[in-house]
Parts: structure tokens; C-alpha cells; sequence
């Protein structure tokens, strides 16, 4: 919308009236400098009039005003508004945002680590802090009247989808739900669900990108765009002159896997040799960018290690994008921002350097960074003081970060495993936080060519449009105990009924249930295809299937008997034997040199025959036992190799008089059998078998017995789909009724034959369970229960939690290290309850628990003792293991929310609850301190 313009008539009386419908949206627009896009208006509309709201709309886009307006909302009803987030970092960029506008005394902050105004009539938190409250039936529920989802299609995470479903489940009807998620395509599937589970709910979907972004490739060094026509808003195409530079220059470039080196072992030699292709370097590509106007950048380098050098390349380069006075502003904000880190650890956490590279301008940005770093990155570049970011792929998730540019140096990426291409939502996830809004024109997203990248495929990842959002819902150990505390086993049921997963599970049964049906009337249609009785069809077909199998089982036996025979027959043989071979190319008369009897095989004779051939026979060669015809005297040693030899073996035993004989001896089969012989004499004396049509008769029957089948599997598809979250439901909870963290008063058997538990109550230790939040619930509950961890000092209780907690990265090899003694000992007790407990999960048919992982111990028992934080680091470092400042402290904070969930749940007095707490306190020091509240 043109703010310049003067509206017509109509726009200003469509204004008019949507100032008397809605006063509030009026009021909240008022106080914004810009204009609404029409899919805003039409969210906060929805959510003026009452409705819930979901809100899909592409990065950037500006879905968050829906969401503030829920704030305005609240705030002006007198009502609380919760705001969730995915991350703690979103979370506090919020929170920022929030305060800046509404002021401190309304606005409050929960994300584990952080609790600010926790009270307050708007509250910022994570995800996970809503779900916990909801379990908790927490005080702070009450006068709720909206909760804003923030990134709502995290559901789809493999690992903590399940919370968001969790919330809008358990959340009160009253309340009303404001889902903002990026563009996906099945947008109306997933409000059809908010439909069903909370009432009226408005969805509101647009794919229109504010900011324009244009899709280049950098060849060498000459910027070119990848499509044609989009400008005129024809259907884009491949650029041609972009197609014909790339075809000329992998002409002339050897694939950079091959370095343009000669083949092995000369095998190309005289060839001319093709240089290696070189792509631009990192300060080649930021001064063709900033020469085209195009930075602030962000530059996607799928390693950590990868985006540090980058920076480093660009500092000893001399890379300056920044004025002495963005310089000076710079140390400013660096200095606030890092004032709680202890300065004996600036060295070892490498600040000279991250700060060198920060005045110049340049910056890397992911997880292994100090969050203080990483939060520092993030402000700086919004306020343009960073001008270029070289960032993994963490930056695309939530953090509010856009640039006028997003290069991609490869489309490739690691995954822990292997290397695999970037999918179409990779591509636009990335690539969609080129261009600002209200600061750019467009925005420009580029992928730097090499050998073996075809612009066709960067096409299609540009210009794919299906991203379905796909729920990761199951049910756990804790949701399972808070859910049977809260509603009882049966209620439990029909609310995991109720799920985003179900929803989508039975949808998927739509079809198949479909063409069940079809089936059916094509199978009543074969039926009536037939002359005569349909059903004496059948068990004519019956009986047939029956006498074929059993002259197919009798032909096997009497295999299975004949080899077993001739086998027991070949170890009777002696050497200077003259046997027949029966049929073949060595048919005829053969003298048994070397018998070839081997205790753990069937002998293998070696011969030698009438026409002086000498090999090796087996009971193949042979369909029934083997005789002695007669015997050849020979020599001690016999030397097969010589053909006199042969030759002389082969004239004595022509020599010998033995005769063939002929004829072979009667064997036992099929005709003989009573079982097969009563079957036949059924199915001649059967009323089908004498029909004149009978054949054409049958081939509709077989056809019927063939759809039959496929039926029946269909079948069998849609039963284990459809309730499946109850059926696994009931299998955690016999699980945990077996273990006695729930009760049961009965029991009764569903139709899969899985217990269906009527476990009504949560035991003491049930109750314990129920407020563990890990994704090793259970085998914590189970090694605080068992005693496991009785007897620990505080950083020997850190240490051995650390194992729940820690999980070393797919590519990371380094062979776990273990302090001796108490340690050492709990940790083994650990692995045999968890070895335990998997063991349990494999018989109930559910998902193992991870297997604990001790790769953390060392490091966080260290910083518990009290010691430094460039120890810790260099003594993992000399152990071989990789850990980051930022690593270290991520993994410390998860390390202490765990153990701060023991201390209160157990209580200081007991001996597990009381050394969390002194854990808690004692790794809640320095770097790992610095930021909380």
C-alpha cells in the first residue's frame, strides 16, 4: 500500500467502517508507523471479533504484528497474554521489544535459566515453560486470555514438536490461540485441526514475499541472475546466457573433487592436463557485493570451524567495512554487552580476535559461540554495524536476523552422517532472510558455481512451493503420568485422539478407506461374474491349492530325502571305488582316487572317469545313493596333474570288466503318498470339477482371491493407524504400571492384544516423574529411585547428569574419559538401569531411551571443582575432544536445568536433591553465569 497516495472514495469508507467494527485494531494501528498488509488486518480482525487465529506467511512478512496486537489486546481487557517462542534467544529478543513499547512493569521473561517479572500481565517464555505450567496448573493460568504461538510449525520437530500440541491441547477453551508460522502448504489442514481441538479458528494465509527476492548465481566473478521473465511477471525461466557461461567454463575446469590432477598411475599421460576450477574467495565475493550495493550479507557455511576461518580470512585480508565512528559505536556495544564475562577467561574464550573481526565488520554466527558472542552478533548486525555474517544454518531458525543478501557457497551440507543436498525448504528457509523490510527495495539471494552445480537444480530448489508441515507428536513417560494425573487413563486416550498426529494419521486412512471400499464392489462384482455356486468355486480352488502344495512339499521332502541318501552313501566310499555317475558330461564310469569326506560338509569324491577327465563330484551329481560297482587297484600317491597318470588310471578301468547297470532303483514319492492320494480323489469328485466353463469360472475366482488379499492388507494398514497414539499410550503406561509409577484397578484387553491400563492413579514415584522434564525422564526417575546417585558429591552428581543431558555430535569420535572412583562406578550403574529399562521398552514394542553419553563428564566435573575455564577447555582439547566456549556453556546450562528440576523436586534434604543444589551453585559461575538473570 502506497502511505503517499491519497485513498479513493471507497478505500476511505472501507477505512471508516473498520475503525467503528474494530476500535482496538484502529487504536493499535494508530500507534505503528506503517501500513498494514491485508493479511494482518485480516488476523487482527479475526482476532478483534473473537476467533482464534493462525497466521502463515513467508519470512519476514511481518506476521508478528498479529501477535503484538494480541498483547494490545490483553493489556486493554485487563487480561494476561502469554508469548511463546521456540528458543531462549527469540525469546529474548522479544522480551526486548516488548518491554521497549508496553515498559518493564508489564512486561515479563520465563525461559528456564531466566525469570524476570514472571507475574507480570504479558509474559515471554519458552515453549516448554508454558507446557510445564500447564502440568503444574500453575497459579500464574489464571485471567489468561491469549497465548501467541511464535513459529508454530516447531511442531514438526523431531525432538520438541511435541510441545506445541501439548500446549494447544491442554490449554482452556477460553483461551484464545494466535498460531504465526512460516508458509507451509498444508496451512489449511493444520487450522481445520485448530478447528476441531479449539473451537472457531480463522486462517489466514499469504505467500507474498513484502520484500521481492531475485535468485542469482556468482560465476567466477561475474554476478549473473538465474531466472529470466520475472520481471514481467511471465512464468521465469533458466537464463540462457547464464547456462551458456557454465557449460563454457566446465569445459575448460576440471570438477574441484578432481583437482585437474593426472589419473593413477599415468593413465592419462599426454593428456592435456585441465586446471582445477577456483570459485572467488570469501574477500572476493564481499567486494563484488559491496560494490553492487548489496551487503549487509549473510553468508551460509555449513561448519563451524568453516565460518571462524572465514572471518579470519577476511581480517588478515584487510577486510574494513566499517567508519571509525561504526567503529568506535562498536567497542561500545561490545563492552556492555560482555561486561559479565570474567576477564581471566577473555584469552582462552578467544574475545580479542571476535572483537577484532567485529570493528572490521565481519562475524561468524552458531552454535558453538559463547551466547554473550552470539548475542552481540546479533545486535550489531541489525543495527548495521556488521556488515557481513558467516553463519551455519542455525541463524535461519527464529532469530530475527535479515540482510539485503544470502549467499550460499555450496548446496550441500553434512548431516553427522553424510553429505546431502539441501532440499527445497532448506533453500527457501535460508535464502528467505534476504531483504528488509521497510529498508530494501528486494532482496537478493545468491549460490556461488563450481563444476557439477547445474543451474537447473538451483532452479528447482528457488522455485519449489511445498513445504507440508507434518506432526512429531508422541506420547512420553512424563506427558503419560501428567496426563493420567490430570484426566485418568481413559480421558488421557480420547485427548491423544485429539492430537495434530492422529489427525493427520486418520486423514491419510481417508484414502486407503476409499479404495477399500472400491475394492469391495469390485470384489461382489467377480463374485457375480461367475456361473454356478460361488462359494463350491472357492473350495474347489481350496482343494486345488491344497493338492499343489502337498505335491510341492512332497517334492521337497523327497529332495531334501534323496540328498541326504546319496550324501550318507558318498562317505562310504573308499579309494580305488568304481561307481557310476548317471547322467551329465562326465556320465559313465568313474574310480573314486580320493574320497573328499569332510566332517563339517558333504564329501566332495575326487575321480577320475573312463575318458580320462579327473574332478570333483557332489551329491548334486547323483539323484539317487551311490554304489560301489567294483574297485582299481592303485598306487599310494597318485599325481592327477601327469596325464599318463590319467591316462594309465582310465585303461584299468576300462580294463576292469565292471559293467554299467541299468535301469534305477523305484523310489518312494507323490503316488505313494495316502494324504495327497485322498485330496485328488477329492477334488475329481467335487461338483466343479466336471463344469464345462469350469476354467473360465476359476480365473474369476483367482482374480477375486487376489483383490481379496491386497483388502485385506489395506485392511490391516488402517488398524494400526488409526488410534495408534492411544495404542502406545497404553504400552507406556503398562510400562509404568510394571515399574510402579501408576496403579492399576484393572485391566481388559484391546483388539491388538495390548493392554489397555485402567491406571487411574500416579504413584509417589509417579509424582516424582511427572515433574522431570529430559528426554531421559524416566531413566533418571529410575536412577534417583534405585539410589544410583546416593553418596555423590556435588561435582560427581554434575558429572554422571551431565550423561542424561550431553550428546555428542554424529561427527565427533573422541572416546568419552571418566573421573575414577565414585564416578566412574555411578556411571556404570547407570548404563546397566538404562541397559535395563531398554530392554523393558524392546518387550513393550516403544522407542529405547537414548543411551546415556558420558562425553561431558570430564569438563563439567572440572568447572564444579572450581577450576578454570581455560583449563577445563585445554584439557578437553588434549583428551581430543572438540568443545567451544559456547558448546561448554550450552551444555552446562542444560546440565543445571536438570539438576535444578532434582533440587526441587526431591528437596535439599535429600541426598540427591541436596548435592543438586550445591551443584547448581557451584556451576553457575563465571561464563556460564554471564547473560542469566
Amino acid at each position: 500500500m502506497d502511505s503517499s497516495a491519497s485513498p479513493s472514495p471507497a478505500e476511505a469508507y472501507a477505512a471508516a467502517r473498520r475503525r467503528s467494527d474494530h476500535p482496538q485494531l484502529a487504536r493499535f494501528a494508530a500507534e505503528l508507523a506503517f501500513d498494514f498488509d491485508d493479511f494482518q488486518v485480516r488476523g487482527c480482525e479475526a482476532l478483534e471479533d473473537g476467533h482464534g487465529v493462525l497466521v502463515c506467511a513467508p519470512t519476514g512478512a511481518g506476521k508478528t504484528v498479529v501477535g503484538e496486537f494480541a498483547v494490545h489486546l490483553a493489556l486493554s481487557e485487563g487480561r494476561k497474554c502469554f508469548y511463546t517462542t521456540p528458543i531462549k534467544a527469540l525469546s529474548n529478543q522479544k522480551y526486548a521489544d516488548l518491554v521497549e513499547r508496553h515498559g518493564a512493569d508489564a512486561v515479563g521473561l520465563l525461559t528456564g535459566d531466566t525469570a524476570i517479572n514472571g507475574n507480570a500481565q504479558v509474559v515471554v517464555m519458552t515453549t516448554e515453560v508454558l507446557r510445564n505450567m500447564l502440568y503444574a496448573g500453575s497459579a500464574a493460568l489464571d485471567e489468561l486470555g491469549y497465548v501467541v504461538m511464535d513459529e508454530v510449525h516447531y511442531l514438526a520437530d523431531r525432538f520438541r514438536g511435541a510441545v506445541w500440541e501439548e500446549v494447544i491441547l491442554h490449554l482452556p477453551e477460553y483461551v484464545r490461540v494466535v498460531g504465526l508460522s512460516a508458509t507451509v502448504s498444508n496451512a489449511e489442514e493444520f487450522g481445520e485441526w485448530l478447528v476441531a481441538v479449539r473451537g472457531d479458528t480463522a486462517v489466514v494465509v499469504d505467500e507474498h514475499r513484502p520484500v521481492p527476492l531475485w535468485q542469482h548465481m556468482m560465476v567466477g566473478n561475474r554476478l549473473m541472475d538465474l531466472f529470466v521473465g520475472e520481471e514481467h511477471g511471465d512464468e521465469p525461466k533458466i537464463n540462457r546466457q547464464l547456462l551458456r557461461r557454465v557449460e563454457e567454463l566446465a569445459r575448460m575446469h576440471a570438477p574441484a573433487a578432481f583437482g585437474g590432477g593426472r589419473g593413477k598411475r599415468g593413465r592419462d599421460r599426454g593428456k592435456p592436463r585441465m586446471p582445477r576450477f577456483r570459485p572467488p574467495s570469501r574477500v572476493d565475493v564481499i567486494d563484488r557485493l559491496d560494490r553492487a550495493a548489496l551487503l549487509p550479507a549473510i553468508t551460509f557455511i555449513f561448519s563451524r570451524a568453516g565460518c571462524d576461518a572465514a572471518v579470519g580470512q577476511c581480517v588478515h585480508a584487510g577486510v574494513r567495512l566499517n567508519n571509525p565512528e561504526e567503529i568506535a559505536e562498536v567497542r561500545r556495544i561490545v563492552d556492555e554487552r560482555t561486561a559479565d564475562l570474567p576477564e581471566s577467561d577473555l584469552a582462552v574464550l578467544g574475545y580479542w580476535e571476535w572483537r577484532d573481526g567485529l570493528e572490521h565488520g565481519v562475524a561468524a554466527h552458531h552454535a558453538g559461540l559463547l551466547p554473550a558472542f552470539k548475542e552481540t552478533v546479533e545486535e550489531l548486525f541489525v543495527r548495521g554495524l556488521v556488515k557481513v555474517v558467516f553463519a551455519t544454518e542455525t541463524l535461519a531458525l527464529g532469530i530475527n536476523m535479515p540482510a539485503r543478501t544470502v549467499v550460499l557457497e555450496r548446496l550441500v551440507k553434512y548431516n553427522g552422517e553424510a553429505h546431502v543436498d539441501l532440499t527445497p525448504g532448506e533453500y527457501t528457509q535460508l535464502t528467505g532472510r534476504a531483504g528488509r523490510r521497510g529498508i530494501d527495495v528486494e532482496g537478493h539471494a545468491v549460490v556461488l558455481w563450481q563444476p557439477g552445480v547445474d543451474p537447473r537444480h538451483v532452479g528447482g530448489l528457488a522455485s519449489t512451493r511445498t513445504y507440508p508441515l507434518k506432526s512429531s507428536f508422541r506420547p512420553g513417560y512424563n506427558m503419560a503420568i501428567n496426563l493420567v494425573g490430570q484426566f485418568g487413563a481413559e480421558a488421557a486416550r480420547e485427548l491423544l485422539e485429539q492430537s495434530f498426529a492422529q489427525f493427520q494419521a486418520d486423514r491419510a486412512v481417508v484414502g486407503t478407506a476409499k479404495r477399500i471400499e472400491r475394492n469391495k464392489d469390485a470384489l461382489a462384482g467377480y463374485a457375480e461374474a461367475v456361473s454356478g455356486d460361488f462359494d463350491e468355486l472357492l473350495e474347489y480352488v481350496a482343494l486345488r491349492k491344497k493338492v499343489s502344495d502337498r505335491e510341492k512339499y512332497l517334492a521337497k521332502q523327497n529332495s531334501q530325502h534323496r540328498r541326504a541318501e546319496t550324501a550318507r552313501s558318498l562317505e562310504k566310499l573308499r579309494k580305488g571305488d568304481v561307481i557310476l555317475v548317471p547322467s551329465g558330461r562326465r556320465s559313465g564310469l568313474a574310480v573314486v582316487i580320493d574320497p573328499g569326506v569332510d566332517p563339517l560338509h558333504e564329501p566332495r569324491p575326487v575321480v577320475v572317469t573312463e575318458d580320462r577327465w579327473s574332478g570333483t563330484l557332489s551329491a548334486a551329481d547323483f539323484p539317487s545313493a551311490v554304489e560301489a560297482l567294483g574297485r582299481v587297484k592303485l598306487p599310494r600317491h597318485v599325481e592327477l596333474r601327469s596325464p599318463k597318470v590319467r591316462r594309465d588310471i582310465a585303461s584299468s578301468l576300462r580294463n576292469t570288466g565292471i559293467e554299467k547297470p541299468s535301469g534305477q532303483r523305484k523310489r518312494s514319492g507323490a503316488n505313494d503318498d495316502a494324504e495327497l492320494a485322498e485330496l485328488r480323489q477329492r477334488m475329481r469328485s467335487h461338483p466343479v470339477h466336471g463344469m464345462a466353463d469350469r476354467e473360465a469360472s476359476l480365473r474369476w475366482v483367482e482374480r477375486y482371491q487376489r483383490l481379496q488379499g491386497e483388502t485385506q492388507q489395506l485392511e490391516r494398514k488402517v488398524a494400526a493407524t488409526t488410534h495408534s497414539l492411544a495404542r502406545s499410550f497404553d504400552r507406556i503406561c503398562a510400562l509404568l504400571t510394571e515399574r510402579a509409577y501408576l496403579e492399576r484397578d484393572g485391566s481388559a484387553a484391546t483388539d491388538d492384544g495390548d493392554a489397555e491400563t485402567d491406571a487411574d492413579r500416579v504413584t509417589e514415584d509417579g509424582m516424582m516423574l511427572a515433574r522431570i522434564y529430559s528426554e531421559s525422564d524416566l531413566l533418571a526417575a529410575e536412577c534417583v529411585r534405585r539410589h544410583v546417585w546416593h553418596g555423590l558429591s556435588a561435582p560427581e552428581l554434575a558429572a554422571v547428569v551431565s550423561s542424561l543431558v550431553y550428546e555428542a555430535r554424529r561427527d565427533a569420535m573422541a572416546e568419552p574419559k571418566l573421573p575414577q572412583g565414585a564416578v566412574s562406578t555411578a556411571w556404570q550403574e547407570t548404563v546397566t538401569v538404562w541397559s535395563e529399562l531398554t530392554e523393558d521398552e524392546r518387550r513393550h514394542r516403544l522407542d529405547r531411551t537414548r543411551e546415556p553419553d558420558a562425553g561431558f563428564a570430564w569438563p563439567v566435573y572440572r568447572w564444579a571443582r572450581g577450576e578454570s575455564l581455560e583449563r577445563v577447555l585445554t584439557t578437553s582439547e588434549a583428551n581430543g575432544q572438540e568443545l567451544t566456549a559456547g558448546d561448554f556453556v550450552r551444555w552446562s546450562r542444560q546440565v543445571i536445568d536438570l539438576l535444578d528440576q532434582l533440587r526441587v523436586v526431591l528437596g535439599k534434604e535429600h541426598p540427591v536433591g541436596g548435592a543438586a543444589a550445591k551443584a547448581v551453585k557451584a556451576l553457575r559461575r563465571g561464563v556460564v553465569a554471564a547473560g542469566e538473570v
